[in-house]
């Protein structure tokens, strides 16, 4: 995020609530709603040892809409708005709204985009920095319905809305808190009720909201005030109007995973260490879900954060799993000079494997134009990023394969890994931490890609194993990683083989697998764009 010493003419990503900033993050606060069936949080007494919170973060699983959330694995981002028309980042809140203009708008394309790209959500910033509304809001002239395109009559949202209904996809909204136009900025009471009020505006009149998604950005106002914005405020009313909608980033279902360069952790827990106050003060003054408490700053962007050590002082624990975002371009709204740096399909094959194959969700942004359509440049990229996915994992080769395990349930048999049915995993006997999973692939196979997808319906668990390929008479690791969640991908060296196992070293309880999969990337995908280095 840029800093205040930045020049602001400069691309700069959006604000995260990032350590270097002091505003990442923060700490759930749990209220006294703790019998529920969701098992997305749990209390922690100060006498438990280590091992009982590890065997306890093992039981803590996903709400509903985190888990709906989770299976999305591939959503997008669109950055539209004044800054397009300014070619510029940072708004000041002081553009001229007819300087918007689109002068051919199509949110119809925009979706069928991304569509074919294989994403399943689309974020749209109804309101970034600058204050300018995607949409005609009542609370203020500064929006759509000041400019000259659709004669002040068209509605981006709304436009983007219809189109993710129509064709299928999910439909989230961004909306800062940051206000750089709106007076009542910094005078907290006022503006809280004025961004409660945008936020009812777009949470009652485009129907289903997936996602809502707020940053950390945080700026003085013209009084020279930083405005204290009211999160618990913002939160009730999200789940009284969307109760299925995840609340994203400065939120308590999906935290940002740290960077902005599209790669995740390799070590990824999804349940956190969180620091509880009174619980009864708490449910005194809020009616919210369990989680919805408060939040506090805190920095969740070290590369461990879910491990025994950080486990160890938690006074509770929360499922709270990651969301990984970057753009195509180098910048977040489009500018014509950024056409040549458009991230090329071999770059975003990479940041897929390297977020969704990190138990992570990928949110990846596509600027439209000033024309208001998704140029030719960035649609080149996520076909051929779109083909070499589709034809990487069209076929598994490890179904059919005769799989045997050191240990297996009746109910749940190793060969529920291969059987293509979610609802089926495999898993050992209580008490057992490690296991080995060995599959016999009939014939000899050639592959350079596994995917190992865990049951977190029931919890993450698995924290460290490996691969092996037996050759030459020797069982020979090819491949070996940490945390699995809801998905794990790896690539390696090509492994031709007919047996290969899989080995669990350690797993903070019984472990389970849903799937198992070996699968071959294709040879170089002819692209009309050729693979330029990221910025």
């Amino acid at each position: 995020m840029i800093f205040e010493h930045q020049n602001p003419l400069q691309p700069a990503p959006l604000i995260r609530p990032a350590g270097f900033l002091g505003f990442i993050g923060f700490v759930l606060l749990l209220s006294t709603a703790l019998a529920r069936q969701e098992r997305n949080h749990i209390a922690l007494l100060p006498s438990e040892s280590l091992d009982a919170i590890v065997q306890k973060a093992a039981t803590v699983t996903p709400s509903a809409r985190q888990l709906a959330w989770q299976k999305l694995e591939f959503v997008a981002f669109i950055h539209f708005g004044m800054n397009t028309f300014m070619d510029q980042e940072w708004g000041k809140g002081t553009e001229d709204p007819r300087v918007f203009n689109p002068t051919d708008l199509d949110a119809r394309q925009w979706v069928q985009v991304i569509k074919n790209a294989g994403m399943k959500l689309v974020i749209v910033t109804a309101k970034h920095h600058d204050g300018f509304c995607l949409w005609p809001s009542r609370y203020t002239n500064h929006s759509v319905k000041s400019s000259p395109w659709r004669g002040g009559k068209g509605d981006v949202v709304g436009e983007v809305a219809r189109a993710c209904r129509e064709m299928g996809l999910k439909f989230g909204v961004y909306l800062s808190p940051w206000d750089r136009h709106e007076k009542t900025y910094g005078d907290s009471p006022t503006y809280n009720k004025y961004f409660l009020n945008q936020l009812r505006e777009l949470l009652t009149n485009y129907g289903e909201v997936s996602e809502v998604w707020f940053d950390g950005a945080n700026g003085e106002g013209a009084n020279g005030k930083k405005q204290v914005y009211d999160w618990q405020l913002y939160y009730r009313l999200i789940r009284e109007l969307q109760p299925e909608a995840v609340i994203a980033i400065m939120g308590p279902d999906v935290r940002w995973v740290g960077t902005e360069s599209g790669y995740g952790r390799e070590t990824e827990w999804s349940v956190m260490p969180v620091v509880t106050q009174d619980l009864r003060s708490i449910a005194a003054r809020s009616q919210q879900e369990q989680i919805d408490g408060g939040f506090l700053p805190r920095d969740l962007t070290d590369d461990d954060l879910g491990s025994r050590k950080k486990l160890a002082h938690a006074s509770a624990l929360a499922w709270y799993p990651s969301e990984t975002d970057v753009s195509i371009r180098p910048g977040w709204f489009y500018h014509e000079n950024q056409d040549s740096l458009v991230k090329s399909p071999s770059k975003l094959v990479d940041i897929y494997y390297s977020s969704v194959g990190r138990n992570s969700v990928l949110l990846l942004n596509i600027p439209p134009d000033k024309r208001g359509r998704i140029t030719d440049h960035d649609i080149r990229s996520l076909i051929g990023m779109r083909r070499v996915l589709d034809q990487t994992f069209k076929v598994n080769l490890a179904i059919g394969a005769h799989v045997t395990a050191t240990n297996d349930l009746p109910a749940h048999r190793a060969a529920a890994v291969v059987d293509r049915n979610a609802d089926t995993y495999w898993t050992t006997a209580a008490g057992i931490e490690t296991a080995t999973l060995e599959f016999d692939l009939q014939k000899e196979k050639t592959f350079d890609c596994a995917e190992l997808v865990e049951n977190i319906g029931v919890g993450q668990r698995v924290g460290l194993f490996r691969l092996e390929a037996f050759r030459d008479a020797a069982w020979r690791e090819f491949a070996r990683g940490t945390t699995i969640g809801y998905k794990r991908l790896l690539r390696f060296p090509l492994v031709t083989t007919q047996r290969v196992r899989l080995v669990i070293e350690r797993s903070r309880t019984s472990p389970t697998l849903t799937s198992f999969g070996l699968f071959k990337s294709p040879p170089a995908v002819a692209i009309d764009s050729p693979d330029r280095p990221s910025k």
